[in-house]
């Protein structure tokens, strides 16, 4: 089958679009209609209307700023590539490789489909077909890139600042807290029925929207309350702040993790943001998801660590996502899709802020903001240990620290 819709793209990208400006918001409209009959013309082998079609949007896409190119790439590549599985069906080879070329040049990197994909059948025997995707497996085959990435260094020493966690003492998490009633939400039960009862609770709250930012104050208090009143989403990085929120305000020790890929060639517009939460009753941290209210087990029903998923993943032992793992109540998540495709992609780099607290990622003039990187000892850009970057439009300052001491990472105090 062909990349036949942006679903699976646009379910995870971290919201870097922004659709506070009207062209940007004219685009993505036309963008959106132009796919839906890029589709058509796929599904009719309409090979003439295509490109009529093609050079449309290539008229209003070229117009684009360099930042929203970039950020709506997804529909260009989509259609290079169906493009591409349009004229294999039709058996026109050169021009099936020419697309397919033209689709990874514009950004599509996912090796996997590429290699599952009947529509390409004929032309998977031509050497250029080859020739194409040895290259790209090292770019785009997101299990293989995790496989095959160097362990850790537990003798890596490099000083690192503790992680806190802010006191559930704090007055806007006590706020927060008494506001939704948050003790009867997370029950009487264990820890663990109660992390549970509150990504369950998270995930019904607030619908998932990766297409566009969060609110420009990033509290649980606030963002809660825009999203009733403007009827709108969070991305996932939102979604997980007001988890964290809530797990703090209850004494739970919590972390944001952004989950990145490994990228070489940064073109890959996408991470994913989940929580990592600490079971003082299991003495472990636990794979907390609220964008797709997922969690996950080993065979025996054990509750895993982002760390023992990764491992597991890499060394192809079992894991078991929640039954109910889903996207807005709309979409079930599988196992395959979301564990072995998409946070195989995504599980090559972790970050966490050195910080978890309230309204920690607001933008405040003079703040300073840091943050801890997991590294793999392949990773093609280990420094410089700590990088800093200063916003003069906010007055702002982020630091980033690199470890490749998983021990370190993971440490709790």
């Amino acid at each position: 089958m062909s990349f036949k819709n942006l679903l699976p793209l646009l379910l995870f990208l971290t919201a870097t679009v922004t659709h506070g400006q009207i062209a940007t918001s004219k685009f993505e409209q036309f963008a959106n209609t132009q796919d839906s009959l890029f589709m058509l013309a796929y599904e009719q082998k309409d090979v003439k209307t295509y490109h009529t079609l093609l050079t449309a949007f290539l008229s209003q896409y070229d117009k684009l700023s360099a930042g929203d190119k970039k950020n709506f790439s997804g529909y260009l590549n989509g259609a290079y590539y169906n493009l591409s599985c349009t004229y294999s069906l039709l058996d026109n080879k050169a021009m099936a490789l020419t697309y397919l070329k033209k689709s990874i040049a514009a950004g599509y990197i996912n090796y996997g489909h590429i290699q599952e994909d009947t529509d390409l059948d004929n032309i998977r025997k031509e050497k250029e077909f080859t020739d194409i995707m040895n290259p790209l497996r090292n770019i785009g085959d997101f299990l293989y890139i995790l496989k095959k990435a160097d362990k850790y260094d537990l003798a890596d020493k490099r000083q690192l600042p503790g992680f806190t966690y802010q006191s559930s003492d704090n007055p806007n998490l006590m706020a927060l807290r008494k506001a939704f009633n948050l003790d009867s939400i997370a029950g009487k039960g264990s820890d663990v029925l109660k992390i549970l009862n509150l990504l369950h609770w998270i995930h019904n709250l607030i619908p998932h929207d990766g297409n566009h930012e969060n609110p420009v104050v990033k509290n649980a208090m606030s963002m809660i309350a825009e999203c009733k009143r403007d009827a709108r989403g969070l991305n996932c990085r939102g979604l997980s702040t007001v988890l964290n929120e809530c797990y703090l305000s209850l004494g739970i020790k919590s972390r944001i993790v952004t989950c990145l890929p490994k990228d070489s060639l940064k073109i890959d517009n996408d991470c994913h943001v989940i929580n990592s939460v600490y079971s003082e009753t299991l003495k472990k941290w636990l794979w907390i998801d609220p964008t797709n209210n997922a969690y996950v087990m080993n065979e025996k029903g054990e509750m895993l660590s982002i760390e023992e998923v990764r491992e597991r993943i890499i060394q192809d032992q079992p894991l078991i996502l929640n039954p109910d793992a889903n996207w807005n109540n709309q979409m079930a998540q599988t196992k395959e899709y979301y564990l072995l495709t998409y946070m195989a992609k995504n599980l090559y780099i972790l970050e966490c802020p050195v910080n978890s607290q309230y309204n920690m990622e607001t933008r405040e003039s003079g703040r300073t903001y840091s943050y801890i990187q997991l590294l793999p000892l392949d990773y093609y850009q280990q420094s410089p240990d700590k990088s800093e970057k200063k916003d003069a439009k906010n007055n702002t300052t982020s630091t980033t620290l690199k470890t490749n001491n998983p021990k370190l990472f993971w440490q709790v105090q």
